[in-house]
């Protein structure tokens, strides 16, 4: 983000639009999709219920979701400005509820 030098300021941390992030991290095959489940209040971030599909995610973020019959809890790791191959969007994130995952990095 950038302040009134119009020189970045290196004390924001940047953002990126939740939907954008979950379809760019391949969770959801749309953001259209994205944003109805945020909308219908089924995510939580960092424990708090979001309802707002632009709400900005940070690295560091964890999300709270319910996806395919199972509920999902990641960690963001990243952001990125595209939606990219599967191996590029398992690097954004880590999944805290994996089986044999140390969910304290």
């Amino acid at each position: 983000m950038a302040g009134p030098s119009g020189r970045p300021d290196p004390g924001v941390q940047p953002k990126l639009r939740l939907d954008k992030w979950l379809f760019h991290a391949r969770f959801f095959k749309s953001r259209e999709l994205a944003q109805d489940c945020v909308e219908e209040g089924h995510l939580r971030i960092n424990a708090q219920r979001c309802l707002k599909p632009g709400h900005g995610l940070a690295v560091g973020d964890v999300l709270t979701f319910p996806q395919g019959g199972r509920i999902r809890v990641v960690r963001v790791l990243a952001l990125s400005d595209r939606r990219g191959p599967a191996t590029e969007a398992q690097a954004l994130y880590i999944d805290l509820d994996a089986p044999g995952q140390d969910a304290s990095l």
